[in-house]
């Protein structure tokens, strides 16, 4: 089933992101935390894809053990900035052969040592597989700017490039405030962006990872949510039952608001993602 005609149905839905291992040792582990999230049948999961193509394999098995096995749609990721043209088409080919038909197309993160690559932005990857055809596509969004981005001006208009493209959907990159979400709303409203914006939610679990995440995601922390690490961060079962009642707050909000479609980061827990679905199983139902 196509993720567009998912988030465009009467009700709201609530999806989660799995990665795959980065090594043969974990392959088992990661597997079974993603059948486990796939058990409680979300609208549907994406499966995110390494650096270089790295877990490029890993991706696209998991995406097909996920809808073969549970019958939950799935989504693969997809980067170009550090692949050649070849591999990318070998990699649409793979998703097509598992019957795969939902992509996120991404940019990715430059690697250093990497080749001369045949791609510089997403918009090109995502007119790449709008023309082959058989695919729904994603594209991703940064409600605060994308961290190398020049202004909020030049970010909204790359995203209306990516629309124009053949982009589907948009997911946003994690953000604490929903605020930032309405205001980033409107804003690429104005600018002519109409396709779906997916929410995407990051339940905090562990304080450790909040510097990391917001370097990349380029998301800012409210003080409320700095109030609550600081009250539970130093006991991890608080500040686990902390990150997600702020989480399940973030997402209540956000459908009380008329947003279609959340999506979680569950960094492949599978009792957070539970967590998070029991607390807003009557409001997606």
């Amino acid at each position: 089933m196509k993720i567009i005609d998912i988030i465009s149905g009467p009700t709201p839905s609530l999806s989660f992101e799995v990665f795959p291992p980065k090594t043969t040792d974990k392959i088992d582990a990661v597997f079974d935390a993603a059948m486990q999230i796939a058990g409680l049948q979300p609208a549907f999961m994406s499966v995110t894809y390494g650096a270089g193509g790295g877990t490029s394999a890993y991706t696209a098995a998991l995406c097909a053990d996920i809808q073969n096995l549970t019958h939950v749609p799935v989504m693969a990721h997809l980067t170009c900035i550090n692949s050649t043209r070849a591999q990318v088409h070998a990699q649409m080919q793979s998703l097509k052969d598992n019957r795969i038909e939902n992509v996120m197309a991404l940019r990715g993160d430059r690697v250093p040592e990497a080749h001369e690559t045949d791609y510089h932005y997403a918009s090109e990857l995502i007119a790449e597989i709008a023309a082959e055809g058989s695919f729904c596509i994603g594209g991703a969004c940064y409600p605060e700017t994308h961290p190398e981005s020049s202004s909020s001006f030049d970010d909204v208009r790359h995203l209306k490039e990516k629309q124009d493209a053949g982009c589907a959907f948009f997911t946003t990159q994690m953000f604490f405030d929903n605020d930032v979400y309405y205001n980033f709303l409107y804003r690429i409203r104005e600018a002519g962006v109409t396709v779906p914006v997916v929410a995407g939610i990051m339940p905090v679990t562990n304080p450790g990872s909040i510097k990391r995440i917001c370097r990349i995601s380029g998301a800012a922390l409210p003080q409320r949510f700095c109030r609550i690490v600081d009250k539970y961060g130093a006991d991890p079962a608080q500040m686990k039952q902390a990150g997600i009642a702020y989480a399940t707050q973030q997402i209540v909000d956000l459908f009380a608001n008329g947003v279609p479609a959340v999506h979680v980061y569950s960094m492949n827990k599978p009792d957070v993602a539970a967590a998070i679905l029991a607390n807003v199983s009557t409001l997606i139902r």
